[in-house]
């Protein structure tokens, strides 16, 4: 039959999925594949999970579908009290949406209209991180500082990032920790005051940088300090957890592993496991009062908000969550495969780096062990590892990483947190004999000469 589905690339062939189970994905040849990305970081629960299944079914035969102008339902006021059980501080108020790219958005519009229902209708600005990725959506993409996805869309859109990541492997300023002083950091009162405070509505970062820069995990004290600035200049913050939340990170929200409180947090992914399209913005009280005394709405929505179907699915996701302990899981696998991985970088010199929190790693490769140069674009090695792991029935996740995100090459990987010790050796053996074969080839190439 022929094909009339758009895939990200039109002349590529996908392998047919049939079904999963577990950390398992199967296609249609009947191949196995370890899913060592979770998709897109978002199964986080593994497949084919009994429990879910029958939530969908049971919520399906109630009611799918209904519009939120005119009902509200069950599922989705038990998933909207649990999200505020999960989230910090006074991060209370949830607006379902249905994908990370809407809930990054929303969560934009929510900080430029807090700022109007406050008096103060200047403060339209969302500062944000070069390396950083909020969404393909225009006021989303806008937001995002990763150069490959914006550069078609550029004419479109705001000019809203302007600070440095906090990439200490390979620091934008040229400096070392602690001594730099977290110079990352301060960049951010700098870029508030060029600006201007009463221009600025918000900063948005993701607490552990994702596909833009393969999974970078800013240093200690980071993001006290640039909470320390946004309460200064009266600059809300807003985490991006779509990839990193509901226990991905060892913690129920990666920020919390800095026991910072943001003002808003945007969700996503993990929330259904993948198993329906669901997201959602959090709202502090702080946000919400002047709403709640003033215009009495907040000016977004979808069609889908809060439907039935996947408010039910989100609940049973979490419900699973909590009951088979998966964050407390993902922390301690978590650092089972960080050590299993580090220890391939001490005898796979293409591996540069490798960081993360809980079961989001990321691993940069390097051409030059002396002075970790990228490897230029055309070499495609991200490409390489990924297409020779898969071969080898290993699914992970493309980053970038580099120099300004452009030149260099990273993978996440990132199983479900239900993965276990067994699997995760064979995870990373298959990884392994990936990476060794890839090296191998570069060096017969030329590209990559450092004698091991």
């Amino acid at each position: 039959m022929k094909s009339h589905l758009i895939k990200p690339f039109l002349d590529e062939s996908y392998p047919v999925a049939d079904y999963g189970q577990g950390i398992y994905l199967y296609d249609k040849t009947g191949k196995k594949y370890i899913d060592g990305s979770s998709g897109a970081v978002t199964a986080n629960i593994g497949h084919g999970v009994p429990e879910i299944a029958d939530a969908m079914k049971k919520q399906a035969e109630k009611v799918s579908f209904v519009y939120r102008s005119q009902f509200t339902s069950e599922p989705a006021e038990k998933l909207a009290n649990k999200l505020k059980d999960w989230a910090p501080g006074d991060v209370n108020w949830t607006f379902f949406v249905n994908s990370g790219s809407e809930a990054t958005e929303t969560a934009l519009k929510v900080a430029i209209q807090y700022w109007q229902e406050k008096g103060k209708p200047s403060k339209i600005k969302v500062l944000s991180r070069w390396m950083s990725y909020h969404g393909i959506t225009l006021g989303s993409l806008s937001m995002s500082g990763h150069v490959g996805r914006r550069a078609r869309f550029t004419p479109l859109l705001e000019d809203f990032p302007s600070v440095e990541p906090p990439y200490c492997f390979r620091c934008p300023f040229k400096q070392t920790h602690p001594q730099c002083g977290l110079m990352c950091a301060d960049e951010l009162e700098r870029a508030i005051l060029r600006e201007g405070a009463d221009h600025i509505a918000a900063f948005i970062a993701e607490p552990v940088i994702g596909a833009s820069g393969g999974a970078i995990v800013p240093p200690p004290g980071y993001y006290e300090r640039i909470k320390k600035i946004c309460d200064k200049y009266d600059v809300l913050f807003i985490a991006d957890e779509v990839m990193t939340g509901f226990g991905r990170t060892g913690k129920r929200f990666a920020i919390d592993h800095w026991s910072v409180v943001p003002d808003i947090i945007a969700v996503g992914k993990g929330l259904t496991g993948g198993y329906a399209p669901l997201a959602a913005t959090i709202i502090s009280d702080k946000v919400l009062a002047p709403v709640r005394q003033g215009s009495k709405i907040i000016m977004s929505g979808h069609t889908y908000s809060a439907n039935p179907q996947a408010t039910a699915v989100g609940l049973a996701v979490l419900n699973y969550v909590e009951t088979y302990n998966l964050t407390k899981q993902a922390e301690k696998t978590g650092n089972m495969l960080m050590s299993r991985l580090k220890n391939l970088k001490r005898h796979y010199p293409i591996i540069g780096d490798v960081r993360g929190k809980g079961l989001l790693t990321g691993i940069e490769f390097i051409s030059n062990v002396f002075n970790h140069m990228p490897f230029s674009s055309e070499v495609s090695v991200s490409k390489k590892i990924i297409s020779r792991c898969m071969d080898k029935g290993l699914l992970v996740y493309p980053a970038s990483a580099g120099i300004e995100g452009k030149a260099g090459d990273a993978v996440l990987i990132a199983p479900p947190l239900t993965i276990v010790e067994e699997e995760i050796n064979d995870l990373v053996a298959i990884f392994e004999e990936s990476v060794k074969e890839v090296q191998s080839d570069l060096q017969i190439q030329g590209y990559f000469n450092t004698v091991i």
